[in-house]
């Protein structure tokens, strides 16, 4: 686990909190999903400007949870908004600052993901940020933009640990390149499709004919569903899905997740995902909801259906200069330079895909974790998820 670009507090106890070394992503493994290329680091961080910070904190026998930031770019963001939107996927969720960016169509500070309780201190923390960069010393009113999942299996929620201090952490450790994932900041505690999941990210690069735009997405993991990997129906082989035992269509009754059941381990189908999309290409608003919307789809190319319990949020940027909506305040109106409807979708199809592997990521690189209550949360059993991909041809 590359745990480079995060701020890491642990709280040594006698809890078994082993991390291996081990674990890969998806496409380290030979699973390729989709057919567009990925970016170098195969990270939202492929699209330019866009850095990524971690503020993980595990701490005792039942805290386990963090903050991670998402940054357009390394300016000022008040000043030197981006064009952004947001897509409701399903409502059942605590998302801070998305009406704003709804009526305006911009973003003006980072996106800090953490979980459902910790909300209001994280939005804090934004604010307190952006109020206090150079520049912002008259501003009166910011729009801190904050997403969750409850990661309260897990983590003791109630405590309600996350400072702000915690949040300028996760933003000040933000940095362009490979991006750590798995058991890290917002994705410390959480779990996904009867795993452990986890923070996860990737890219997806057009071919120059079609323009040659960066896709990255990161998602903070957290909801239900049935594994499906590359067509193959992982969850349903292992045993370890929603509905599992109550269904007929049971492939290997005697595989995973016998011995979990058997120790009290409950499948909850509700939680939540927080999607992040950014790229380059220019284009504003009313495509980036359009954008979001298809990341939307990549939850369902995995097994997830979008649960009643389940909050499901997909926030889209643009990098791309030309399409900033920051005019000289002399100035009544705007010129912008955005592409066609028509030139969207190898954006949307690249969005889709990236979503997919970004989950996938999520998954792989998350680690087994003891937490609250005495509970653990198994990671992916990786060389048997391989076993099934082999035996449908899903994998390399």
């Amino acid at each position: 686990m590359r745990i480079s670009l995060t701020v890491l507090i642990i709280f040594f106890t006698t809890v078994d909190m082993t991390f291996s070394q081990d674990r890969e992503r998806a496409r380290d493994l030979g699973i390729k999903t989709g057919i567009l290329e990925t970016g170098s680091f195969n990270a939202i961080t492929d699209v330019d400007g866009v850095l990524v910070g971690h503020k993980t904190i595990i701490k005792g026998d039942d805290v386990r949870t963090g903050v991670t930031a998402i940054l357009p770019h390394s300016g000022n963001l008040f000043r030197d908004r981006v064009p952004a939107a947001v897509y409701v996927g399903n409502g059942f969720g605590k998302a801070l600052g998305f009406t704003q960016v709804q009526e305006l169509g911009e973003l003006e500070t980072p996106i800090a993901l953490t979980n459902t309780l910790s909300i209001f201190n994280t939005a804090y923390g934004v604010a307190d940020f952006i109020l206090n960069q150079p520049g912002n010393e008259n501003v009166r009113s910011v729009n801190p933009v904050v997403g969750e999942t409850n990661d309260g299996w897990l983590n003791n929620i109630r405590k309600r640990i996350i400072t702000p201090d915690d949040v300028h952490d996760a933003i000040k450790a933000a940095e362009s390149g490979p991006v750590a994932e798995g058991n890290v900041g917002a994705g410390t505690g959480t779990r996904a499709l009867g795993f452990k999941a986890g923070i996860g990210t990737s890219s997806r690069l057009l071919p120059d004919e079609y323009g040659g735009y960066t896709v990255g997405v990161l998602v903070q993991s957290n909801f239900g569903g049935i594994l499906t990997l590359n067509g193959a129906p992982v969850g349903q082989e292992l045993n370890n899905h929603y509905m599992a035992g109550n269904t007929p269509r049971t492939t290997n009754p005697d595989s995973f997740a016998d011995s979990r059941n058997e120790n009290g381990y409950d499948f909850d189908v509700d939680g939540s995902i927080m999607i992040v999309v950014a790229t380059n290409a220019p284009i504003t608003s009313r495509n980036l909801e359009r954008l979001a919307k298809r990341a939307f789809l990549g939850i369902s190319r995995v097994g997830g259906f979008a649960s009643n319990g389940s909050g499901d949020y997909v926030i889209a940027f643009s990098t791309h200069p030309d399409v900033r909506q920051n005019p000289n305040h002399d100035e009544n109106t705007l010129t912008l330079k955005e592409l066609t409807n028509s030139a969207m979708t190898p954006i949307f199809l690249a969005a889709v895909e990236a979503t997919e592997e970004a989950i996938l990521n999520s998954l792989f690189m998350a680690e087994t974790m003891n937490g609250d209550d005495g509970r653990t949360m198994e990671a992916l059993p990786v060389d048997e998820v391989m076993e099934i991909l082999k035996k449908y041809n899903a994998a390399d």
